[in-house]
């Protein structure tokens, strides 16, 4: 796969190669050699070429100054050559590879710097194949385009690492903060021995299942892409990062939805009551939330301690391309001091230009094949090296693996009672943080070894290239020109010499270059830390406001269900913030990935900006003295880079825009499971009250109670139909009378808490316009251009403003009108208990049937559709006594009975009980 820099290449050496050919019949002298070049030169657009001309020192497109043997009179020291850069490119063996190779670089240099993109590239470079790489290492020997690419690449893979690692520890502190407070019970005797361990099976194989379910579709998705398994592309890269956020949020889904079913189904089958569940749920959902915090501070410091990682990455790759390109640029600078020399020989009349020429052909394709050679030995080396150092890493890491393996065996083995859980959470988390910090050094340590021995290949090929040249340029002194010029050995020693005395203030000058390149380098380094450490701050300010958020949304619903207890509204609040805390962990490790998504896409553009600023820097910091045209020419190239950092600015704005929107869409559907989530523990929770409800109503013994007196007054001779029927109707229009009460007090009420909240509006709404009113005085006064874009600002605020007081006063009405209806409806059950008891205590007077229980206050409330039966019976129940009025004694035994059924249909204790009772009262009446 040849990418734009390699056709750019291999289209600069046939150019190169016409040059040379054309160059060679000109004249030896060498203006004229100047004008001749000018005159070659056929551009397409007079514009561009001035300007390429003018700009020849920075980007050297057509070095002038030597028409064969480029840059011998008059180089350029600044510029980044390719054969540095891609160690796999210094092998020149053909002829016009060895000159051309001098000017190559240059050219691609000036094609990639002075427009820094094109539209088609621009479309291919995601699509572009870059080297997959596992461990840095392997980054040593990657191509300079794909390095950037590469680290990054590396960077998503230890965030998947990591957020593997994590995962795997909460699904293991979970289990087993679940099997402490199972084996508690099974020490209580609450739950078996079989019951116990089938739970934690089933519990295991739960989990294990949702993790192959995971495994397989991260399988599927790398499958999915894998169009070649050693190169991918930025394209695919981004696809399966998308990919893998959506598995994790379903298998996140899957893991909370298995462990609530694991919780329900122990407390259903431990046969807890409903207040010892809550409670048990209530502690393990406080413990769950202790192991997210952990997690999400130890996520963040490790996703810090790998980013930070990728910056030495970065310095350890520039200190390998430095040494890379170190060698080629030495070379070029030294051979162009032997044709400077060679170049006054032939001013002198001592050598012709074609000798000249040859000469330097001769001398250039022999070192050349020889730094080839060297460059190729070293290469092997280099790869040879780092795989034998990943063996060894692999080894020490499974080393690592089983002896971790055995100390977390050892700490899971032992057993821990309930209120030890936070200390195994603790030292749990603790022994995985240490393994994790183990590994990480070993990692580091052998990166930096694979480094240092890779530089000191360079360093050792540094030496041979500098050998090598030095013997070729002493034979080309010592023994070649005494034949071909006719000078004496001593006159060729003095210009030996000559070369070596030149060649000492030019050393000096590349060191300069160098350090002014490494310290530009950093410069950009920090530039980078200061945008992730401000991607950081805005990630913090995205959970902060999605939780404040969430937080204020699940309070407004628990504030509208206003009939949980205070452990259930407990268990509601913490079960959100457990599940939020993990939404927001995972949303924070997208976030983390995007942004390392987004600098890869952006790296090829940030890379030759940096180059542009590089050679300008190093070209103004080396010309002292400027003429007019040198100034002009500096200053058309600072505006030349002004257009191209706000393009680079436009598109990064635009990319993060697109990555936001991403980001938005994956919140958007995250928040969705939660709230799903949510609503089902919302559901059960009011279900379990509900039940516990009953429960509390089902231990009531008033049944028993009037079970016992229709007995007694079915047996009783002493009640008549008319006494009873005075009896009935009494308590009758007493009923009447407090359920009027009642819905007179209701409505009077009612009508004050309307009038209430009218005037609240009203005081609000006019407190939110005189607000305002002032706000949009400030504004226009100071920003005159913006005025409607403030009044739209202003009319949505304003909007804004009346819809949440709308809502704030509606809830705070039905808070105060639910505690009213409460406190009547705790006062009309209050008395209509009571008139139910001097019911029943006048009945007893009435048959002489003693009673044995005396009159006792409720201990609980009852629900407000008891008061609409009590009130239908006070319209029903006195037809009936009027038509039973000409009965005898019986039948009023059965009326008895009747009252008796009604009393018990108004405390809700069912209806089969007081049928069973009437026809019991009829079946004793007839005898």
């Amino acid at each position: 796969q040849k990418d734009d820099s390699q056709r750019l290449l291999e289209s600069s050496n046939a150019d190169e190669k016409e040059h040379t050919i054309m160059k060679s019949k000109a004249e030896p002298d060498t203006s004229k050699e100047e004008m001749v070049l000018e005159e070659s030169e056929s551009p397409l657009n007079s514009n561009i070429t001035a300007f390429a001309l003018k700009a020849k020192v920075i980007y050297p497109i057509n070095q002038k100054f030597r028409p064969l043997a480029d840059g011998s009179s008059n180089p350029s020291l600044h510029e980044n050559p390719k054969q540095g850069v891609l160690p796999n490119q210094v092998v020149e063996t053909s002829m016009s590879g060895s000159l051309g190779s001098l000017s190559q670089g240059d050219k691609e240099d000036c094609s990639s710097s002075t427009t820094i993109h094109s539209a088609t590239s621009d479309d291919r470079f995601q699509a572009r194949a870059f080297l997959k790489v596992t461990s840095f290492p392997e980054v040593l020997t990657c191509e300079s385009f794909d390095v950037k690419l590469c680290l990054c690449s590396l960077t998503l893979k230890d965030l998947m690492l990591l957020d593997t690692e994590l995962r795997k520890e909460k699904h293991v502190m979970f289990i087993q903060v679940f099997k402490i407070y199972l084996t508690d019970f099974h020490r209580k005797k609450k739950i078996t021995d079989d019951l116990l361990k089938k739970i934690l099976l089933n519990q295991e194989n739960d989990f294990e299942e949702l993790q192959k379910q995971l495994d397989s579709r991260l399988q599927n998705t790398e499958i999915s892409g894998a169009h070649n398994s050693e190169y991918q592309t930025l394209e695919d890269l981004e696809r399966k990062e998308r990919e893998y956020s959506e598995h994790v949020i379903d298998n996140l889904e899957a893991f909370w939805k298995q462990t609530d079913k694991a919780q329900q189904a122990f407390l259903d089958q431990s046969k807890c009551s409903s207040a010892k569940a809550t409670k048990i749920m209530v502690d393990l959902t406080e413990k769950m939330i202790a192991v997210e915090s952990l997690l999400s501070e130890s996520q963040d410091m490790q996703a810090m301690d790998i980013q930070e990682r990728l910056f030495s990455w970065e310095l350890m790759v520039k200190t390998i391309d430095s040494l890379k390109s170190s060698i080629p640029e030495e070379c070029k600078g030294r051979l162009n001091i032997v044709s400077n020399i060679l170049d006054h020989l032939t001013v002198k009349n001592n050598l012709s230009v074609r000798q000249k020429e040859e000469l330097l052909t001769d001398l250039h394709k022999a070192f050349w094949e020889q730094l080839g050679h060297y460059s190729n030995e070293c290469m092997q080396q280099s790869k040879d090296l780092i795989l034998k150092r990943l063996e060894c890493r692999a080894k020490k890491k499974e080393e690592f693996k089983r002896r971790q393996e055995t100390e977390q065996e050892s700490l899971l083995s032992k057993t821990f009672l309930t209120e030890d859980v936070q200390n195994f959470l603790k030292a749990y988390h603790e022994l995985i943080e240490k393994h994790w910090q183990a590994q990480w050094d070993l990692e580091e340590e052998d990166d930096f070894e694979s480094t240092e021995a890779v530089a000191e290949l360079y360093k050792e090929l540094y030496s041979k290239a500098s050998h090598a040249l030095a013997q070729l340029v002493m034979e080309l002194f010592l023994r070649t020109l005494p034949v071909v010029t006719g000078l004496s050995v001593r006159e060729c020693e003095l210009l030996k010499e000559e070369w070596q005395e030149n060649l000492v203030p030019q050393l000096e000058k590349w060191e300069n270059h160098r350090q002014r390149r490494w310290k530009l380098f950093q410069e950009q380094l920090l530039q980078e830390k200061e945008l992730w450490i401000t991607e950081y701050a805005l990630s913090a300010v995205m959970q902060k406001h999605l939780s404040e958020k969430q937080e204020k949304i699940i309070q407004g619903v628990i504030s509208r269900l206003g009939c949980l207890s205070d452990e259930s509204v407990s268990y509601i609040l913490q079960k959100h913030q457990l599940l939020l805390c993990s939404v927001l962990r995972r949303l924070t490790f997208r976030r983390v990935g995007m942004a390392a998504l987004a600098c890869m896409r952006l790296s090829r553009k940030k890379s030759s900006l940096q180059e542009l600023r590089e050679q300008h820097t190093l070209q103004k910091g080396s010309s002292l003295c400027q003429d007019e045209d040198q100034w002009q020419l500096q200053k058309a190239v600072e505006s030349h880079i002004r257009e191209e950092e706000e393009k680079l600015e436009e598109e990064t704005q635009e990319t993060n825009l697109e990555f936001h929107q991403q980001l938005v869409t994956e919140i958007q559907e995250a928040l969705q499971f939660l709230q799903q989530h949510m609503e089902q523990v919302i559901g059960q929770t009011l279900l379990q009250h509900a039940r516990g409800e009953a429960e509390k109503k089902s231990s009531d013994d008033g049944q028993d109670l009037k079970e016992r007196l229709v007995e007694s007054a079915v047996e009783s001779v002493y009640g008549t139909s008319n006494n009873i029927n005075r009896l009935v109707q009494s308590y009758y229009q007493q009923l009447g009378k407090i359920t009027e009460g009642y819905e007179g007090k209701k409505l009077q009420d009612l009508k004050s808490l309307q009038a209430e909240r009218n005037e609240r509006i009203r005081l609000k709404n006019k407190e939110n316009e005189l607000a305002l009113k002032e706000k949009p005085t400030k504004c226009l006064l100071n920003v005159s251009s913006t005025v409607h874009q403030s009044r739209i600002v202003l009319q949505q605020k304003k909007i804004l403003a009346q819809f949440e007081l709308q809502q704030q006063i509606r809830l705070e009405s039905l808070k105060q009108k639910l505690l009213a209806l409460h406190r009547l409806e705790t006062e009309l059950e209050n008395q209509l208990r009571e008139a139910e008891q001097d019911f029943m205590s006048e009945l007893a007077v009435l048959t002489r049937v003693p009673l044995t229980v005396k009159k006792k206050p409720s201990k609980r409330s009852k629900p407000a559709g008891e008061k609409t039966n009590s009130k239908r019976q006070t319209f029903q129940s006195p037809k009936s006594a009027e038509k039973d009025s000409h009965e005898n004694i019986q039948e009023s035994h059965g009326m008895t009975s009747g009252l008796c059924r009604e009393m018990s249909q108004s405390s809700r204790e069912g209806e089969t009980e007081p049928r069973k009772s009437s026809k019991m009262l009829k079946k004793k009446g007839s005898r």
